[in-house]
């Protein structure tokens, strides 16, 4: 039986349910193998906010210009782990592209990440890119105001829909594969179910 160890970046804006397939994945028969207890399989994601001391603070995406090389440094970091730890599932949640979009909006800066690209495409990782149709956003903001701990951030939906474009044109330049998932459905369980069929059918379950 091969070993199971999935490299996944999950990528989109916000209200696509990343974080919620994120740790469905991460405990997904099909994706990581049946486990009769829990034990510390990782999801790592860029929205962290490290850099500062403060809530909703900067981090791998939102870094400031004179954080730039910080943030690389991290990337590097990240892909040294990727490549040490090569057998073992990683699952991550937001990662280079949401960088690069960020970056690209508000500070006019393009990094464009392709040696990032070519050492994670030699570890065979994976790019779901997360999208809904732009009519399904307004329910999808009501539903997560309910739970969320900073509202206001989606008071305007139309940056979110204008970032998704930007991610799938990323996306189609990446030299990784890519599997666009629509989530407009709202429905995780037939969505972990894609992504299964998706991986499993081009080899995106095991290492080499």
């Amino acid at each position: 039986m091969a070993k199971l160890c999935p490299h996944i970046i999950l990528e989109g804006t916000r209200l696509t349910h990343k974080t919620d397939l994120a740790f469905a994945l991460n405990a997904h028969p099909r994706i990581v193998g049946e486990r009769r207890y829990r034990y510390h399989s990782p999801i790592v994601s860029a929205e962290w906010c490290g850099f500062t001391n403060e809530p909703w603070g900067r981090g791998l995406i939102n870094f400031a210009p004179t954080e730039a090389q910080r943030a690389l440094d991290t990337y590097r970091t990240w892909l040294t782990l990727f490549e040490s730890l090569r057998y073992y599932s990683w699952i991550v949640d937001r990662f280079h592209h949401s960088t690069r979009a960020y970056q690209t909006t508000h500070h006019q800066q393009d990094y464009r990440f392709d040696w990032l690209e070519e050492g994670l495409a030699a570890l065979n990782f994976r790019l779901i890119l997360c999208t809904r149709r732009p009519e399904t956003f307004p329910a999808a903001r009501d539903a997560r105001l309910k739970v969320s701990g900073n509202p206001r951030q989606y008071d305007d939906l139309e940056p979110f829909v204008r970032e998704q474009e930007l991610l799938r044109q990323y996306a189609a330049e990446s030299r990784l594969s890519v599997f666009e998932l629509d989530v407009s459905d709202d429905d995780l369980s037939g969505a972990c179910e894609r992504i299964a069929d998706w991986l499993e059918a081009t080899g995106g379950l095991t290492q080499g």
